[in-house]
């Protein structure tokens, strides 16, 4: 993704989009350093919707503003993974308990849906883009049945930061883990069918908690 000039209405929210998009599509790489004056250049704006919304980015842990240093993409180690994996999945369970008397058989049909194609071999980029732009919508789907717009906000943030967390350790071996992915989330699916609460939270968990070890292990190796 290509930094191009914006319309200067709503600066600071344009602003902080783009760079938002441009941190979680690798365009910004973690650890690189943000120039204010460079960024501003791109943008097409002032230096002072550029400040303002690496302001906001840093309040999401996207950025890291150091003094005497300067500013740069967020980079993650394992404690940061586990603490935020941990509340995710504290946010998720608890939307999944309110979802599993409100889910419609709609999202039911789409959820096998997605299981479906999530199973199809990952060959290329676009492959990979494709599956976890599936999974995302999996996940979101479960969330968006809660019905609690607050929780979905809050579960966004923290998705950006696992999500910079996943740039930064590069996992070479994912793929091996697609039939595991596949069974977990077959579990969550069928406990859902069947309304059956614990189950299908205790399912959740595990694949929660079994992403975040694989995440963690791969970050701990290249630290």
């Amino acid at each position: 993704m290509e930094l191009t000039p914006l319309k200067r209405e709503r600066a600071v929210d344009a602003v902080h989009q783009a760079l938002k998009e441009a941190i979680l599509s690798s365009h910004l790489r973690p650890g690189e350093r943000l120039a204010v004056d460079s960024l501003a250049q791109k943008l097409g704006v002032s230096l002072t919707p550029v400040r303002h919304a690496i302001q906001l980015l840093a309040s999401e842990g996207l950025v890291e503003v150091k003094p005497r240093s300067g500013t740069f993409v967020a980079r993650v180690c394992a404690d940061d993974v586990r603490e935020t994996f941990e509340i995710r999945c504290a946010l998720e369970c608890m939307a999944l308990e309110k979802a599993i008397d409100r889910i419609t058989s709609n999202d039911l049909q789409r959820l096998r849906a997605l299981l479906k194609a999530m199973r199809k071999p990952i060959r290329n980029a676009a492959d990979q883009k494709e599956h976890e732009e599936q999974n995302k919508e999996f996940h979101s789907i479960l969330l968006r049945a809660a019905g609690n717009r607050r929780l979905l906000e809050m579960y966004d943030a923290l998705n950006a930061n696992i999500k910079i967390a996943r740039i930064h350790a590069s996992e070479k071996d994912w793929t091996n883990r697609l039939e595991q992915e596949y069974e977990e989330h077959e579990a969550i699916v069928k406990a859902l069918e069947q309304k059956r609460k614990a189950q299908a939270v205790k399912a959740l968990r595990k694949h929660i908690f079994r992403a975040m070890e694989s995440l963690v292990a791969a970050i701990t190796n290249k630290e």
